[in-house]
């Protein structure tokens, strides 16, 4: 998918038949359910880079709380062997997902001993499926759910019988030091990366200028003539925050949205049947570079949800660092901001349809963008209203 000016359109069915609110994150302080707010960090297994070099590996049954509880953040960032947070033009954080799969308690031996859970999202087949996701933009956006609600993980009851409840990491980052062309590394370039074939051998497409195809595990970015520098040992760090379950939590589903799914109807007496095609990644073609040419950002402009009518439903736009520390990258994403509408404010019909827009500088060519769309939705509303920022209700 190619776009100019960089602005990614695209239909969305929203298929509920109750009434739902859709809860979209903010931070906000705890202390509407009972029990105890509950914090640990992990670190995930170690992964190695040096300048160029990429790791996108998949790690399963993670450090992860255990039993019945409800999630309330997750955040993440990498680090190196003392814990110092690592900046992003030495290594860049791609991304990081994780995702809900069942186990059988024995290791794994062929696909019928483990299920994967997708999250209630439209999105279908193996794309877009996980719980959490971020990218370099992962230390300052927010990922709290506010109280009452909370996402509700390990019931008993929705575990299959023989199996456990475990989670998956994935971890894509890229050593940019000493790369020739950092932005090119970053987004994955294939002539930067010397790739014509995909992880598995097959050949590229001959438009397939740049993506996930090109950067995978083990791939190697250009560097300067002769630069050289050592080897270093790396970590996501990413830190959990639950409450054991409560009655007073109302739970929430995750829904995610991707600005490339071009969905097809599967029935014209029902827009609520279709398929789903999320393709995870587009391509911004150059404009006018002589109009264009003094724009000074190179990237990402942010993100907006409308409803039918063409109403803005959020707006998301990007933070872009001003420094050299970790979390303040010049140049760089370092976070995007979160909607939390006012009681009553926003209403979504049910079977409407939904434009989400994705926005980038369209001064030069960018390859491998992503637009993705996070929204949580509880099926139910609290007994009482106290004076809430409560969110989207949908119809």
């Amino acid at each position: 998918m190619r776009l100019c000016r960089g602005s990614g359109m695209l239909q969305k069915i929203v298929g509920v038949s109750f009434v739902i609110w859709v809860v979209l994150m903010e931070p906000c302080a705890a202390g509407v359910a009972n029990g105890k707010l509950k914090s640990a960090t992990f670190l995930s297994p170690k992964f190695v880079l040096g300048p160029g070099s990429v790791e996108n590996k998949h790690y399963y049954d993670i450090d992860f709380p255990r039993g019945h509880i409800a999630l309330k953040s997750f955040d993440a960032e990498v680090v190196d062997e003392d814990g110092i947070p690592v900046p992003l033009h030495h290594t860049y954080l791609h991304h990081w997902v994780v995702a809900k799969y069942y186990s059988r308690p024995r290791h794994p031996q062929s696909p019928a001993d483990y299920v994967m859970v997708r999250n209630s999202g439209i999105c279908q087949g193996d794309s877009v499926g996980q719980y959490f996701g971020l990218g370099s933009e992962t230390r300052k956006t927010a990922t709290f759910v506010p109280d009452p609600y909370g996402i509700e993980i390990g019931n008993p009851v929705d575990i299959p019988a023989g199996f456990e409840e475990k989670w998956l990491l994935n971890v894509h980052a890229i050593d940019t030091r000493g790369v020739e062309d950092r932005l090119g590394c970053t987004e994955c370039r294939c002539d930067l990366y010397n790739v014509t074939q995909d992880e598995y051998g097959r050949p590229l497409r001959p438009d397939y200028r740049g993506g996930l195809y090109c950067c995978y595990d083990q791939t190697q970015c250009r560097l300067r003539p002769g630069f050289q520098g050592p080897r270093r040992s790396l970590y996501l760090r990413y830190t959990v925050v639950w409450f054991d379950w409560d009655t007073s939590i109302l739970p929430v589903d995750i829904y995610i949205l991707d600005v490339t799914d071009t969905w097809t109807a599967l029935d014209n007496s029902s827009e609520q049947g279709a398929q789903h095609h999320c393709q995870v990644e587009y391509e911004v073609e150059s404009c006018n570079q002589a109009t264009e040419a003094d724009d000074p950002i190179q990237g990402g402009l942010g993100a907006n949800l409308y409803g039918e009518d063409g109403r803005v439903i959020c707006s998301s736009v990007p933070a872009y660092g001003t420094g050299k520390e970790a979390g303040n990258e010049a140049g760089y994403i370092v976070g995007m901001s979160t909607c939390y509408p006012q009681p009553g404010s926003v209403k979504i019909n049910d079977g409407e349809i939904l434009l989400l827009e994705s926005n980038y500088s369209g001064s030069q060519n960018h390859t491998g963008v992503m637009g993705l769309f996070y929204l949580l939705v509880a099926k139910e509303l609290p007994k009482s209203m106290p004076d809430l920022p409560f969110a989207v209700q949908m119809q």
